[in-house]
Formats: structure tokens, sequence, C-alpha cells
């Protein structure tokens, strides 16, 4: 009687706290949403068996609570995409991470300054010192974006280089811009189609898109900026490296690839090891996004908020909470 009371204490106990890690991560959502965010979804993988949660509003003026199956701008996540891409063509041979940007594009040879120095390797590893077009010097029309990807390049085209080349770091939206053209002009068509075919496909990733244009919008989380009432989902952000459109599981079953190998062959993995990092954050009006691995737990763990506008370090105390929730309770989900 005693060993069956003690098997069943221990099955209520370890049942309990699963429930409660579970709650706990729910509990840091539906705390957030409460102070100021709309809504959030987060994604937890495990290698094992992933778990989905959400908060809030998918779309708050018709009270639609937030859908983990939604779609949402994942902004710069897109440059993990990018980059991986990036690595298969160099492994091809198509490709030289040595080439310079006047190699690559001539045509903006003395239009970008050190573009002759600049290499494609100093562009994804943002040390190539092209200023940012996003930077708030460079007026970038967030609320009317350019239709086209030369206008946006030419807020930036025959200004001061920021640093010479490979002699600091600075994060540069511009790099990314540059890199799309340097891959379409590459493979002789859109580098979207080459991801589409190369990384989408292979797995099964049927819902990520590499452009706004190619979803229907009744599909996409609502975007909210704090300080503004109107929905910015139809915002169109085209720009190589900020445009993909992506399930939170999409993103998640990505980057577990990208991190286990199961994406990239031995040569293409060392080679991405060698150009960019297997993380990213996201940021676009109405749009903010966390994905990351947390290598102590074995996890992927992905945050998408439909509010911009707070401070960053809100969005990361946001996910540190989450991660130490799972990290609590050893969460199997």
């Amino acid at each position: 009687m005693k060993l069956l009371l003690l098997i069943l204490l221990t099955f209520y106990g370890a049942g309990c706290s699963q429930i409660n890690d579970q709650n706990s991560v729910q509990l840091v959502l539906e705390n957030a949403v409460s102070n100021k965010f709309d809504g959030m979804i987060v994604y937890v993988d495990r290698g094992y068996d992933s778990k989905l949660y959400s908060a809030g509003w998918k779309n708050r003026e018709d009270e639609i609570p937030a859908d983990p199956f939604s779609l949402f701008k994942i902004a710069s996540i897109s440059k993990l995409y990018i980059a991986a891409a990036t690595a298969k063509i160099v492994s091809e041979g198509s490709l030289s991470i040595d080439k310079t940007l006047s190699e690559y594009l001539p045509d903006l040879d003395g239009r970008i300054e050190n573009a002759e120095t600049i290499t494609l390797k100093m562009m994804l590893q943002h040390r190539s010192g092209i200023p940012n077009f996003t930077d708030e010097e460079y007026n970038y029309p967030w609320g009317e974006t350019p239709k086209s990807i030369r206008k946006t390049l030419e807020l930036v085209l025959n200004m001061p280089a920021d640093f010479k080349p490979n002699k600091k770091y600075k994060y540069s939206n511009t790099n990314y811009l540059l890199i799309g053209e340097i891959l379409d002009r590459t493979l002789g068509y859109s580098h979207h189609q080459y991801i589409k075919e190369e990384i989408l496909i292979p797995l099964e990733l049927n819902d990520t898109y590499s452009l706004l244009s190619e979803i229907n919008l009744d599909d996409l989380t609502s975007g909210y900026h704090v300080g503004w009432e109107m929905d910015v989902k139809q915002n169109d952000y085209i720009i190589p490296g900020g445009s993909m459109i992506a399930t939170i599981k999409d993103v998640g079953i990505f980057l577990r690839a990208l991190i286990d190998g199961s994406l990239l062959d031995n040569k293409e993995q060392a080679i991405y090891s060698s150009i960019y990092k297997y993380e990213h954050t996201g940021l676009l009006p109405g749009y903010h996004s966390i994905a990351r691995y947390q290598k102590d737990i074995d996890a992927v763990v992905i945050l998408f908020i439909n509010t911009s506008g707070n401070s960053w370090s809100k969005t990361e105390s946001i996910y540190k909470k989450i991660v130490k929730a799972i990290n609590k309770g050893g969460l199997t989900v």
C-alpha cells in the first residue's frame, strides 16, 4: 500500500511539475500582453517534440486571438536564410567570399566607398563599413516603403563609409540588400527562388514566403506600433534580408535544421560557420522576433511579438523569462 502511494505521489508530482512549468511559460506571455504588447507567440523545440504558446491578439480591432499557426513578418531573421543560401552557392563554386563588391557589382564602384576592398565575407559579417540605410540620418520612409530595391540603395550611395573595411563590426541592412543583388546576378534568377528550391522545399517549409506579395493578407498576423492605432501589416518591405514571412513553427524547424546539419552538408556547414551566426532577431514596424538555440537545454526557442515601439530590453527580458520558465522545470513539450 505504501509503495502504491509513493508511486502515485511521484507520478502526480511529476505531472504537476510539467503542468506548472507549461503554465509558467503561458503566464509570462499573459503578463507581457497586459503591458503594452498586443500579441505573442512562442515555439519551443527540444529535438524530440515541440510546443506552441500564444496570448493576446492576432487582430485587436476584431478581437481575434493570437494564432500560433498564423503568418508573421520575420524581418531580419531572413538574413539566416540568405547566409545559408550563400554558403551553398559558395560550396558549389559559383561564389567566392573573398571576391570584392567591385568585382560582383562593378556599377557600384566609386559610388560605395571602399567597394574595391570590401569582400562578400565582410558584408555577410557586417564588417564592411557600408552605411545602414535604416539608420536615422538616412530617413528611410517606413510609412511608405520604396517599391524598388534601387531606390532604397540610393539613400546611401556616395555617402562616406562608417569605417574602413574589416576594422569594426556594425550591423547594416545595406549589406544584405547588396548580397541579394550579388546572388541574383550570380544565379541568373532570383535568390528567393533559390531559397525556395534549396531550403524551403527540402525542409517542407510550406508556410514560409519571401515576399508579402506571395501571401493572402488575411493569413498574416496584424502588426501594431506603440502610439499608432492602425494595423501596419500591409506595409510592404521588399529588401533582401528583411522581407520574409513565415509561421513560427517553420522558423523553428529551419533553425534546428541549420544547427544540426540536416540542411547543410559538411562543406556547406563549415562555410556557413565561417561567415555567420546561428541566431537572429528581427524588427519591422509592427513585428518583433527572436530566434535562438539554447544549447544548455538543447532547445530552439522562438518568440514572435506583433508590437513594435517598446524598448528592445523589454523584449529581451520577456525572452529570458520564457527560457527560464522552460529550464526551471525541465519542460517536456
